[in-house]
């Protein structure tokens, strides 16, 4: 269905804001069985309001495809060994469906102007609040970098490592959900706010001294080169090596050396095999091969890891988690998935009219490759997101549709 009338719609920035925000705010849940988390209370109080207008949107493609792999991925679990965790799962995964059909409603009755002001906005909040609980850790720790698995506030001191975790739960994953914000205002450096939010960006990713993260977003700015003509960029280079070399400077001073923090993180890659991720990719192997074509089951892999190895991790890596657990099957439909979501955004243009998706869509991916992603807040605020894109393009198709038509008749 389309969108519905928006002439009378009691909506306002606050609102949307709102909503766009409190997906960052997942770790302050309240568990009832399940985590229940702030964005969720505050849709069904937005569906309650605006519950005379709101309509269901039609799917795009790429959703249909989306759930016919969770749909997959739960009959996995079938036959499953632990079936309590994949039941559990299942109920995971409905619940976000619903909430993903909410939210893609909510945001449809917003204009693309309304949207992009919300997304920066949240950004700037993410980020500045992050920052300051940061600073706020490292004080009630006296300054002090050193520490081995405590958490102060938006500090957590990884093997005296001073990570910035601020509003997330783990540095890596806090890299995940602000490539969203990274990316627009990479994209959208028209405004003093996307500059200053695109600057904080930088500080903020650059302390969770993530080395997967960090290199990807590596990855995004050589791909946003590429695609907006590097010769033209020299104003954003010029800047972007400015501010690194003043942040360098000024923590320097302070006694807080990133650079030499940095070059130690990814020193130690060739200790650690990528936090343990090279074992635990090993032992996601051998359990994939015991059942190729069906996987050990939904959500089973941190209980044979249990059983085998004494520890309940996960993967961290989301495509040999589905293969481990959903088999070949499973990982055949994700991968369609992805394809799907690449030919949309392709067939859209939107990696020229609206870069930031595609760049966001890319750093996911990428970052699925160290983290275990297959179902997430921040992926599924994407997917809605770029759902209301191309409900938005379809929308102007039809009006300048309308148009031609109009002038044909005149």
């Amino acid at each position: 269905m389309g969108y519905p009338d928006a002439t009378n719609l009691p909506r306002n920035s606050l609102m949307l804001f709102l909503l766009l925000f409190s997906v960052m705010l997942g770790k302050y849940h309240i568990y009832i069985g399940f985590a229940f988390k702030p964005y969720m209370m505050y849709l069904v109080i937005l569906v309650l309001f605006l519950a005379a207008f709101f309509r269901f949107q039609q799917l795009q493609v790429f959703e249909v495809m989306l759930l016919f792999f969770y749909l997959l991925y739960v009959l996995s679990g079938a036959f499953s060994l632990y079936a309590t965790s994949s039941l559990r799962v299942m109920l995971g995964i409905i619940l976000y469906v619903i909430f993903y059909i909410l939210m893609k409603g909510i945001l449809g009755m917003f204009k693309k102007r309304e949207l992009e002001n919300g997304i920066a906005n949240a950004g700037l909040l993410f980020n500045g609040g992050s920052l300051l609980l940061y600073v706020w850790g490292l004080k009630s720790n006296g300054f002090s970098l050193l520490g081995d698995g405590v958490i102060r506030y938006g500090a957590w001191f990884d093997r005296d490592y001073p990570r910035l975790i601020g509003l997330i739960e783990d540095p890596n994953y806090f890299v995940f959900y602000n490539t969203l914000f990274f990316t627009f205002y990479l994209c959208k450096r028209d405004s003093w706010k996307n500059n200053f939010g695109l600057f904080l960006c930088l500080i903020t990713s650059v302390l969770t001294f993530s080395r997967g993260g960090l290199l990807i977003l590596m990855v995004i700015f050589m791909v946003y080169f590429i695609l907006n003509k590097p010769a033209n960029q020299w104003r954003l280079i010029i800047s972007t090596f400015s501010f690194l070399s003043i942040a360098w400077v000024a923590s320097y001073l302070l006694g807080f050396r990133v650079l030499d923090i940095l070059q130690n993180r990814f020193q130690d890659f060739s200790n650690d095999g990528g936090s343990g991720r090279l074992e635990l990719w090993g032992r996601a192997w051998d359990f994939f091969t015991s059942n190729p074509l069906f996987g050990i089951g939904a959500s089973n892999f941190a209980d044979y890891n249990a059983f085998k190895y004494g520890d309940q991790l996960v993967v961290h890596n989301t495509f040999l988690e589905i293969l481990t657990e959903s088999g070949l099957i499973g990982l055949l439909i994700y991968v369609l998935f992805v394809f799907t979501v690449l030919f949309q955004i392709f067939k859209a243009n939107f990696h020229r009219k609206h870069p930031f998706l595609f760049l966001t869509f890319l750093g996911f991916i990428f970052q699925m490759m160290f983290l275990s992603l297959i179902f997430n807040d921040m992926f599924l605020l994407f997917l809605a997101i770029l759902s209301t894109y191309c409900s938005y393009e379809r929308e102007n198709g039809l009006s300048n549709e309308n148009v031609h038509m109009i002038k044909e008749a005149g």
